[in-house]
């Protein structure tokens, strides 16, 4: 069986748990060597453990809130495998609740992370994933942003959530329309609700707000999110897809 990203490195940040996990583990399953990022290093030796038999990996124990290290992990990545093919910006935090008395210190780590992490994570890359672009095997390079329904659709106590969501999504075809013509594709990823951890962060308040409101829904897995950005970046070079949205079949919004 032909590997479709043979020959090809990609760098997944958040892939210590849940979406990140699940899509480090699809893509090396596809071919590519593997960089995987996040600041849990222990988690990410696991995962390692387990991509090793089938791809070649690096661990990279990374904070993309700070932009030297989001720019080392890029680096490092190059050094190691000698090109960047697809970056996939996952890492994020999802903090709830009213916007009245919020606690500010969620909405910065929302910013920080969501926003500015992703936007150090891309910039560092871009030279890399345009070269890679001019290269064999596949002559196109991917960048791959992890957004939310939330960056469509906005909810009464998820403002800030959704605002930097929208601000990923405006960013993101931006970008597009910049390096579509160099064959450097960028996809925006917006999922609805998945089981992960990314819930359990939340005040105990919100958490139980959320259970009413999504509790009998059945969630997507990780593996299912993966799967579409599998897709993705194994589209031939003249195709380009560039929004996913991705729903459990039983959520209306």
């Amino acid at each position: 069986m032909t590997l479709r990203l043979q020959g090809t490195v990609a760098i997944v940040t958040g892939a210590s748990s849940g979406i990140g996990e699940a899509t480090a583990e699809a893509l090396a399953a596809e071919g590519a060597a593997v960089a995987i990022a996040a600041r849990r290093r222990d988690r990410l030796e696991a995962l390692a453990e387990r991509i090793r038999p089938r791809a070649d990996v690096l661990v990279l124990e990374t904070d993309v809130t700070d932009e030297a290290s989001a720019r080392a992990m890029v680096d490092r990545t190059v050094s190691e495998f000698g090109r960047l093919d697809t970056l996939v910006n996952n890492a994020g935090v999802m903090l709830l609740g009213p916007i009245l008395d919020a606690p500010l210190e969620e909405w910065r780590r929302m910013v920080e992370l969501n926003l500015l992490g992703l936007l150090y994570c891309t910039h560092a890359a871009l030279p890399h994933l345009l070269a890679a672009a001019e290269r064999e095997p596949r002559r196109v390079a991917d960048l791959v942003n992890v957004s939310s329904v939330a960056g469509r659709v906005v909810r009464q106590g998820n403002g800030v959530y959704s605002g930097t969501k929208f601000a990923v999504a405006a960013f993101s075809e931006s970008l597009r329309q910049e390096v579509t013509r160099r064959h450097v594709r960028v996809t925006l990823i917006e999922p609805g609700a998945v089981s992960t951890e990314l819930v359990s962060h939340n005040r105990p308040q919100v958490i139980e707000d959320m259970l009413a409101t999504f509790g009998p829904v059945e969630p997507m897995r990780a593996e299912d999110i993966a799967e579409s950005i599998v897709f993705t970046v194994t589209r031939p070079r003249h195709v380009a897809v560039s929004e996913v949205l991705v729903r459990p079949t039983e959520q209306e919004r």
